[in-house]
């Protein structure tokens, strides 16, 4: 086959920026090695007059954090005729929003943790002291707090004593205007991949996620050894199945194409429990969904040129 030409975006101004930038290099050397001309683009208001001079046969938004995931880059990309690698702009924003991920992943089947989601607003005009023993009548003291958007645990905090929740409350706020509250579910997190081929989507073997400090943070996602990875999820056959269906579920629920990373937690009874939805999934060398592409046989190279080949279609 003919080699492709293909844009590589990555960087950008979001939180996530750095993490960005290692999955660009990541993606763009697996595809250069498969004989590709790449060239990586950090997204600025050079972006679209850089692509009609290079007129790529594909681009592959590495985007990680707002303007990628939140679908912005991807509407702006459609409407000038790129093809892209990625989901639409539409299913982009369903999973950036967790409160709205949350709901159509739970009219869908898969279960969701009891929540609230409440806005800054909310919080201040209602008195946070009211608001704060309401949330703990209805959740119970362990909760999860996170910003209704925005990826790589950013924001987000594990409460296990009352007098915590308003300091988790502000960190949340710190990153989007809006806060969900979760009860906390006890159990092992697993991170699953899922890729789009000639049969439909199939989640790729789960990875299961072991921090060594217990919290599952932007550190121990990113700094090689905060994180022992266990691929295939040590997990029995009948679980493992159910964790690969509801994925799938989810993917297909939301939208998603071409590759996605949908994050669980499977309780002790062995029930998966949707978490949250990644349409554009890190691809760095401390990232989950190169782990379970290698784990599934496949080349890592070989998989991402697939991507690019058919998003030309």
């Amino acid at each position: 086959m003919s080699s492709l030409t293909i844009a590589v975006l990555s960087g950008g101004i979001s939180h996530e920026r750095e993490v960005s930038l290692r999955s660009g290099r990541r993606v763009a050397d697996a595809l250069i090695a498969r004989g590709h001309k790449v060239t990586i683009i950090d997204p600025d208001a050079s972006l679209f007059a850089m692509l009609a001079s290079l007129k790529p046969d594909v681009v592959w938004p590495a985007l990680h954090g707002a303007s990628g995931e939140d679908g912005a880059i991807l509407d702006l990309l459609r409407a000038a005729g790129y093809s892209y690698v990625g989901p639409s702009a539409q299913a982009a924003r369903l999973a950036w929003s967790k409160p709205v991920a949350k709901t159509l992943v739970s009219r869908a089947g898969v279960a969701t943790a009891p929540s609230l989601t409440i806005a800054r607003e909310a919080f201040r005009e209602l008195g946070a002291g009211s608001v704060l023993e309401l949330i703990g009548s209805e959740l119970g003291k362990h909760v999860v707090v996170k910003p209704a958007s925005g990826g790589s645990a950013q924001g987000v905090s594990i409460v296990t004593q009352t007098e915590d929740l308003p300091r988790a409350m502000v960190d949340a706020f710190t990153y989007h205007d809006v806060a969900l509250i979760e009860k906390y579910i006890s159990g092992t997190e697993v991170a699953v991949t899922v890729t789009d081929g000639p049969s439909g989507p199939q989640a790729l073997p789960a990875v299961e996620i072991v921090p060594l400090e217990g919290v599952y943070s932007f550190e121990a996602r990113y700094n090689a050894g905060e994180t022992t990875f266990f691929v295939p999820a040590r997990l029995s056959d009948q679980v493992s199945a159910a964790i690969a269906s509801a994925a799938v579920t989810v993917h297909e629920t939301l939208g998603l194409s071409q590759i996605s990373r949908i994050d669980l937690i499977v309780d002790d009874s062995g029930v998966p429990w949707f978490l949250e939805a990644n349409s554009l999934p890190g691809l760095t060398e401390t990232s989950s969904a190169p782990l379970a592409i290698e784990a599934s046989g496949v080349d890592v190279g070989a998989l991402y040129e697939a991507l690019a080949r058919a998003a030309q279609n």
